[in-house]
């Protein structure tokens, strides 16, 4: 009996042992909440002139990270205190010619430009001067955890699907 019993020690020593190796490679960092992982909504007020080249950068911090996504809305109508937002860009035509509102993004800022096939000096100034505009920011993981599709060209349904709340839009500077 005493026999069994060092042999099953033997045997349970050696399994537990035999457990235990060399560190495997490390894993990929995890993302750990800063704040750019969190849907948000903020204004900016534009200009367009020969002065600034018809376009306005904005810094973006926190940054955004590369699967995020950042849409923009010009303000194109306010109607008994309800705004009216459509997704750049936004092509308008004059008797010269089309010019639109586009943007770009990066990681770290994103622009509001004024694009046309004619000089841009020549667009009223109702088209250049006080413009409104609302950047949506959507964290490229949002996507994994919401499986509806959602018309980006519809703001509203955007603020819906993601969960943001608008009712006190920040504005960038």
């Amino acid at each position: 009996m005493k026999k069994i019993i060092l042999l099953l020690a033997v045997v349970g020593i050696t399994v537990f042992t035999s457990c235990t190796g060399p560190e495997g490679i490390p894993g990929q960092n995890g993302k750990d909440g800063l704040p750019g992982y969190i849907n948000e909504v903020f204004e900016v007020n534009a200009d367009f002139s020969t002065s600034n080249q018809f376009s306005n950068t904005y810094t973006l911090n926190p940054v955004i990270f590369k699967d995020d996504s950042l849409l923009v809305y010009e303000l194109i109508n306010t109607n008994g205190g309800i705004d009216t937002w459509a997704l750049l860009p936004q092509v308008y035509y004059f008797s010269l010619g089309t010019a639109q509102y586009n943007y770009n993004f990066s990681f770290d800022q994103f622009t509001v430009l004024i694009d046309s096939n004619f000089d841009k000096t020549l667009l009223p100034s109702n088209f250049r001067l006080g413009k409104t505009f609302r950047v949506v920011i959507i964290p490229g993981d949002s996507g994994k955890t919401n499986k509806k599709v959602v018309d980006v060209k519809d703001y509203h349904a955007v603020i819906k699907a993601y969960n943001i709340d608008d009712s006190n839009v920040k504005i960038l500077k």
